[in-house]
């Protein structure tokens, strides 16, 4: 299955992506970049840069580690929905895979899809319109992506 996350709030996507996994379904996700958080822009930005500032003192290399590039950022938040302690859990974050646009070619080969002539889903009935929001690349430039 592949769904196109434009427009999507991000939370409500993932939540989504997570149970088609937990249920056996590959899920895979084009334009993360272009999914939305709602919010004021700078209340968005305050509360990732508070999250940022969470650092293991005792030895760095052990995390926490922050995504900063938007496709890691989406599977991140996909990640946090799922039962990771449970094996269930950990073979279906295996089946969420996550791109920035829409990369025909690695589909292709990755995955055996043909872009073309498959359905994208749009999940219209997961949108909700939303006044105040900030997209999932702009919040990931803020941290630091180079995206």
């Amino acid at each position: 299955m592949i769904i196109d996350a434009e427009g999507h709030i991000l939370g409500r996507l993932a939540t989504w992506a997570a149970k088609q996994a937990l249920l056996g379904e590959n899920v895979i996700i084009i334009n993360a970049d272009k999914a939305i958080i709602s919010g004021r822009k700078d209340m968005v930005f305050e509360e990732y840069s508070e999250r940022l500032k969470i650092k293991n003192i005792g030895n760095y290399r052990k995390g926490p580690f922050h995504q900063r590039r938007p496709d890691k950022f989406v599977r991140r938040s996909i990640r946090g929905m799922l039962p990771l302690n449970k094996s269930r859990g950990r073979e279906a974050f295996k089946r969420v895979m996550v791109y920035i646009n829409v990369p025909k070619r690695e589909l292709q080969q990755n995955h055996n899809v043909d872009v073309d002539n498959m359905e994208i889903q749009k999940l219209d009935h997961l949108k909700k319109s939303v006044d105040r929001y900030v997209t999932v690349a702009d919040v990931c430039r803020f941290i630091g992506s180079k995206c």
